[in-house]
């Protein structure tokens, strides 16, 4: 098959790849550089804490597949709860998470104070500690994956911007180009390069913003603080601390991280260690949800086929889906054809429902 591949982000490409191992002949298009978009400026969190069974298949063919690519960087990943009504919840997940073979453990305050003395445990209830949790350099994850995919014999054609004059021709500079599929994981810009021929998507883009500290001389963990609604990773010495989202429109929107994410970040680190960093730098990017949270990932018309809304998840689910994708489209069987096409089928929303992109742009893209 000749396949087109709209998006050089971290998904496309590893649906190029893919793709382009089991034979196709494939051709992505990325209109800036690669990994420009939601890739680029993604926190790097890699993690197999899912109690949802789908969840867990597609962690666990993700990390796996970033071992093997030797990208992943093994760092215990925390998840706090403050309250009584969220620590029965964490509890709950930590049991469901064991049963599908996850290695997590609950931690009292205590404990997790003992392994972590630079933490304030104060007013925290209980934690879970997933073992085998991960960090991700984006832009190593972007060029292995691009180098990979040409080895394979992959074109990838950066600068070039692309439309679609139908579900399987590619509209470029230089004029019209057909393939027997087209498959477009382009973030936010999916929805309207789709709509072009005819497909609505019930998608909606969000501003997420992140920054990283000065060095901090401290042992951490990755933390996600659910009641404070933050997270943070650790990154060479220093903290990436993420979250201040808020839906936006993405044709208008701010690259550069507002001075009040800034300061409510930092005021977090502080009130949650005994540490108080700078600001080294700041940004933001764009995520895209759905209605349910669980990504739009499959066929949605002859030819055509969509990866996008992916919550904040893409890069850390990308080598799975993009297996996924490219079995998908050549017609061959994969791991998680059995269950995951039900849960991500574009078509299960015809395009015009109304919702919030941010109800909890935190939470895990399959629950």
């Amino acid at each position: 098959m000749d396949v087109a591949v709209v998006g050089g982000g971290a998904v496309g490409l590893s649906t190029a790849l893919a793709l382009a191992r089991r034979g196709a002949s494939v051709t992505v298009f990325e209109r800036d550089a690669l990994g420009s978009g939601a890739t680029g400026s993604a926190a790097g969190l890699c993690y197999d804490a899912f109690a949802d069974d789908v969840d867990a298949a597609v962690a666990a063919a993700a990390l796996a597949r970033y071992r093997d690519l030797g990208l992943f960087e093994p760092q215990p990943y925390v998840w706090v709860a403050r309250d009584e009504s969220d620590a029965a919840a964490v509890r709950e997940q930590i049991r469901g998470m064991r049963g599908n073979g996850v290695a997590v453990e609950e931690l009292t305050p205590a404990a997790l104070g003992d392994r972590y003395p630079a933490l304030d445990t104060g007013g925290i209830e209980v934690a879970g500690l997933a073992r085998d949790a991960g960090v991700l350099d984006p832009d190593a994850v972007v060029a292995t994956l691009a180098e990979q995919a040409r080895d394979a014999g992959a074109t990838v054609e950066t600068h070039a911007p692309v439309s679609l004059a139908s579900p399987r021709t590619v509209e470029t500079p230089d004029g019209r180009r057909s393939f027997d599929a087209v498959v477009v994981a382009a973030g936010p810009e999916t929805k309207p390069l789709v709509a072009d021929v005819g497909v609505s998507l019930a998608l909606k883009a969000y501003r997420a913003q992140a920054l990283v500290t000065d060095p901090v001389d401290a042992e951490l963990p990755s933390l996600y603080d659910a009641s404070r609604a933050f997270y943070w990773r650790p990154s060479g010495d220093a903290l990436l601390v993420g979250n201040g989202a808020h839906e936006v429109d993405p044709t208008d929107w701010d690259p550069a991280a507002d001075p009040e994410f800034v300061t409510r970040s930092l005021d977090r680190v502080e009130r949650t260690t005994a540490l108080a960093p700078a600001c080294d730098r700041g940004w933001a990017g764009l995520c895209t949800a759905t209605p349910d949270g669980a990504p739009l990932a499959g066929q949605v018309a002859d030819g055509l086929w969509v990866a996008t809304g992916w919550q904040g998840h893409g890069l850390m689910r990308a080598p799975a889906l993009g297996e996924y994708l490219a079995a998908a489209v050549l017609d061959r069987s994969n791991p998680l054809s059995e269950h995951l096409p039900a849960r991500v089928d574009p078509t299960r929303f015809d395009g015009s429902e109304s919702f919030a992109a941010l109800e909890d742009p935190t939470r895990d893209w399959a629950e």
